[in-house]
């Protein structure tokens, strides 16, 4: 199997469960990720959201839909000032505990896997983003945290 990067997309921003939300969209398919998909992922959100700690309520997610029947949901949230809380959720990929291969059926995964190759870049970008606009300055300015993110194009991409 030859390596290929995918396409990322980056749809507004939405809030769930009281946390900022950051969207990052993963897929082969120009067109984006299917509708249901995307319907069914964020449904599940709230379930995989860490409860509030004082720190400035965000979260970035990577929305991946895979090559075959598969699609993830990671959602990555900042927690204790500094750290990355972790949950995600996972459709059609009966590997990792889903009941079919419906790729709009989404469940909780108890997985220690954090992503994958198409995954990562948004990861580094908010790491980034959270120094800058977080950590940084004096006063956190989570609107501009929320108004920063890695542009679209694909996964390899670097401004």
């Amino acid at each position: 199997m030859a390596f290929h990067e995918k396409l990322l997309f980056v749809p507004p921003p939405i809030e769930v469960a009281g946390r900022r939300i950051k969207r990052y969209h993963v897929t082969d398919d120009p067109a984006g990720i299917d509708p249901e998909v995307e319907k069914a992922a964020y449904a599940i959100l709230p379930d995989i959201l860490p409860e509030p700690d004082g720190t400035p309520p965000a979260t970035f997610v990577v929305l991946h839909r895979g090559g075959d029947s598969g699609a993830y949901l990671n959602a990555y949230s900042w927690v204790w000032d500094n750290v990355l809380h972790f949950g995600g959720a996972a459709a059609g990929q009966p590997v990792l505990g889903c009941p079919d291969e419906d790729s709009a059926h989404f469940v909780k995964t108890d997985s220690p896997w954090i992503g994958c190759v198409w995954e990562l870049p948004p990861v580094l970008h908010e790491r980034d983003a959270w120094a800058r606009h977080i950590l940084a300055p004096d006063t956190p300015d989570l609107d501009a945290y929320v108004a920063d993110s890695l542009a679209p194009g694909t996964t390899g991409d670097r401004a």
